[in-house]
């Protein structure tokens, strides 16, 4: 018995190999001679040959009928991944001519997505958005004639400071601000500016600018301790007013009471007004008689809250200042002593100190000078033995 086996495929591959024709012919001739039979199969046989002949015919003509261009561009990106797998990198990232690459081919062939192996389609389009916006954003930057004419950043800038230094201002009153200004543009166009302003200050800013409008009505009272050169403590209470952070009252004693500092706030105020509000923390020297007193005196005691230095921070302050300058470089050594130093350093504090919170200016209010009218040779004073210095021009 002769057994004929033929196999023959044709078909196209979808994983990127391209138009694939595979014929398989496998021919078996086995005869059996154990039985001794004989059959005839040469007219099965022509028949199988025949029907392979036509096969590989149909195959060769849709090969060769079929379009070469989608062949060759299948092959080239098929090329362009195994370029980039061959790249000896730890993470294999692809680079921006690869990019280019595959997003040319998105728009020039519609197979794209067939051969892809080493990216996703949705990457691909990733690609081509993030190109995309690349290309606007280049090609707004480009100056064109005519258009609406740009808002310069010096009004932009004038616009986020009227909207920050005036919480309550809408786009009309900043509007007609401008327009008194010489600016000229519509009022939709600070509208819109004005939506990218930061509106809303910060808690501190807000905290900041009551304290500045209420500060002339406020003053601040509170003790700090000095060791001596024998191991002692004295105590030093203080009365300070938050308008030009001026020193009321600065005085020294050994053992406070309530009576020495009822006394210490009568001198403070000897012949003005007391402010409306006199602020001190829960020391135990501040105790019933202090608060009686203090409203005797027309001000309104308000006490600052456990363990929270911050809400008295003028007061807190200057205490920090005093001991940087002062106390942190000298040994006290009586209480004596210990008055003399601070009426020195009150003296240079009030009349050359410069602070911050008045605009680098002094509490009794020093003036500048005219260079234009001055020599040029500037002469130094020595403040509180030499630890400080004023300058000042002389002719």
């Amino acid at each position: 018995m002769v057994r004929l086996t033929f196999w023959a495929s044709v078909g196209h591959s979808y994983n990127g190999a391209g138009i694939m024709v595979v014929i398989r012919q496998n021919f078996v001739y086995s005869r059996n001679q154990r039985l001794g039979d004989k059959v005839d199969s040469g007219y099965s046989s022509k028949i199988l040959v025949m029907i392979a002949l036509l096969r590989h015919l149909i195959g060769w003509l849709i090969s060769a009928c079929g379009s070469r261009q989608g062949l060759i561009l299948e092959n080239l990106a098929l090329r362009q991944q195994l370029l980039a797998v061959r790249a000896k990198r730890p993470r294999r990232r692809l680079a921006a001519v690869h990019k280019l690459f595959w997003v040319l081919l998105r728009r020039l062939w519609s197979g794209w997505k067939t051969p892809l192996i080493l990216v996703t389609p949705r990457t691909v389009v990733k690609w081509h958005r993030a190109g995309f916006r690349i290309y606007w954003k280049w090609l707004s930057r480009v100056k064109r004639m005519g258009g609406r004419k740009p808002v310069s950043h010096e009004v932009r800038a004038l616009i986020f400071r009227m909207a920050a230094e005036n919480p309550t201002w809408g786009a009309p009153r900043i509007h007609g601000e401008l327009l008194k200004l010489g600016f000229r543009l519509s009022e939709p166009t600070v509208s819109r500016w004005l939506r990218r302003a930061p509106r809303k200050p910060e808690a501190g800013k807000r905290w900041l600018t009551f304290l500045r409008n209420h500060r002339e009505a406020i003053a601040a009272m509170d003790f700090f301790t000095v060791p001596t050169i024998t191991f002692g403590v004295l105590y030093c209470f203080f009365v300070i007013s938050h308008d030009r952070r001026k020193i009321l009252r600065c005085s020294v004693t050994r053992r406070p009471s309530a009576l020495w500092i009822v006394q210490q706030m009568r001198e403070a105020w000897p012949y003005t007004s007391t402010p409306k509000f006199l602020l001190f923390d829960h020391d135990s020297q501040f105790g019933r008689d202090v608060l009686s007193i203090v409203r005797e005196l027309g001000s309104e005691p308000v006490r600052t809250a456990f363990r929270s230095p911050w809400q008295n921070g003028v007061a807190e302050r200057w205490v920090g200042s005093c001991r940087r300058d002062l106390l942190d470089h000298v040994i006290v050594l009586n209480e004596r002593h210990l008055k003399w130093l601070l009426s020195e350093y009150l003296r240079y504090y009030h009349e050359d100190r410069t602070h911050l919170g008045l605009a680098k200016d002094t509490p009794a209010g020093r003036l500048s000078v005219d260079r234009s009218a001055m020599g040029s040779s500037v002469r130094s004073f020595p403040r509180v033995g030499g630890l400080h210095h004023r300058y000042a021009a002389v002719a």
